[in-house]
């Protein structure tokens, strides 16, 4: 008699819609407004691509540059004309730069289910090897917006040059919710 009451508990649980919980327990948006982040309408690509493509649950970003505010990018070589924390800089504004096309492409951070992969490239000069460093200021905003859910996998590299000199250039791959 108790086996058949451990199963129909069992039966009735599994029967019971469960109420689905939200990814955070807080408002994804409201935490960029406190860190006093803009997210600007993306810019319309300056060749044949697109900003994102969402295969599935994944959106595979192309990659972007530091988008300054006030219009322009940050360009130069970090280990010469840019310091590291110049760089970390410019990979934070690359980061608000995804998440700007990211939010137009899904419409609502709150469906980031995580950060997957990074790929930041780093316009450094030829004996620079801190682009870790440097690509921290991409790494270190994703998790300040999404908790443990922006922490990801990532490779961070030194280029010989990056288009129109930007300082750095990063792409990423997001999973979201249906």
């Amino acid at each position: 008699m108790k086996n058949l009451s451990i199963v129909l508990l069992f039966l009735i649980a599994c029967a019971s819609p469960q109420e689905e919980q939200p990814l955070y327990h807080y408002d994804v948006e409201e935490r960029i407004k406190e860190l006093g982040i803009e997210l600007k309408e993306p810019g319309a690509p300056v060749a044949n691509y697109v900003n994102a493509v969402r295969s599935g649950n994944l959106v595979f970003m192309a990659g972007k540059g530091p988008r300054l505010p006030e219009g322009g990018n940050v360009t130069g070589k970090v280990g010469d004309s840019l310091t590291i924390k110049q760089g970390y800089e410019a990979a934070r504004l690359s980061g608000i730069a995804q998440l700007a096309a990211l939010k137009a492409e899904v419409g609502d951070l709150n469906q980031v289910v995580r950060i997957v992969k990074v790929t930041g490239m780093v316009n450094a000069s030829p004996d620079f090897t801190n682009h870790p460093e440097v690509i921290n200021g991409f790494s270190d905003l994703m998790v300040d917006v999404f908790g443990d859910r922006g922490k990801h996998a990532r490779a961070a590299v030194g280029m010989g040059s990056l288009p129109r000199n930007i300082a750095v250039e990063i792409e990423m791959i997001v999973e979201v919710s249906d």
